[in-house]
């Protein structure tokens, strides 16, 4: 599978949904905002319900999701990063070594959150999904807007049909 052409799929969806600009690009932020988290099996639940609770669109949440789990293979690097983050945040010193962490940590997100790695890597990962997510809504919502400047559609609510 070429990953481009997928991305390229999946980001003119996000185009085209027919909801505000500022509703999308609301979603966007939230689907890669929760991207970032370390809570396996519970970024989209999350992003759902983030994105229903502040009027955001819910499909562009969930595929700002996805596509933020394309860039997977480095993100071992990102969640090494939120660690140290994390744990210079919460113990005011920067960690020797590198994280230590088991399998059992990684398939269940309460023990995730209980283990020394897992509160540190949240910390880390809320610092560095927070101003992502707030470029991630601006550069969406210029890309939804200069989308629908060259590719313009009827308004939301209005229906083709329905014009006399």
């Amino acid at each position: 599978m070429n990953v481009k052409r997928w991305f390229r799929e999946h980001s003119l969806k996000l185009l085209a949904i027919r909801d505000t600009p500022e509703a999308i690009a609301g979603g966007i932020a939230i689907g890669i905002f929760f991207g970032f988290t370390p809570l396996f099996g519970l970024k989209t639940i999350l992003a759902i319900f983030f994105a229903w609770l502040t009027r955001s669109n819910i499909l562009a949440a969930v595929i700002a999701g996805t596509l933020h789990d394309v860039v997977l293979p480095v993100m071992p690097v990102v969640f090494v990063w939120e660690y140290k983050i994390g744990y210079w945040i919460l113990n005011h010193e920067w960690p020797h070594g590198r994280p230590r962490f088991g399998f059992h940590d990684w398939r269940d997100w309460t023990r995730l959150l209980t283990s020394r790695v897992g509160k540190p890597m949240l910390v880390g990962s809320l610092v560095i999904a927070t101003p992502v997510a707030g470029i991630c809504y601006f550069a969406g919502k210029a890309a939804v807007a200069r989308y629908r400047r060259k590719h313009p559609h009827p308004p939301v609510g209005e229906d083709k049909e329905a014009k006399p």
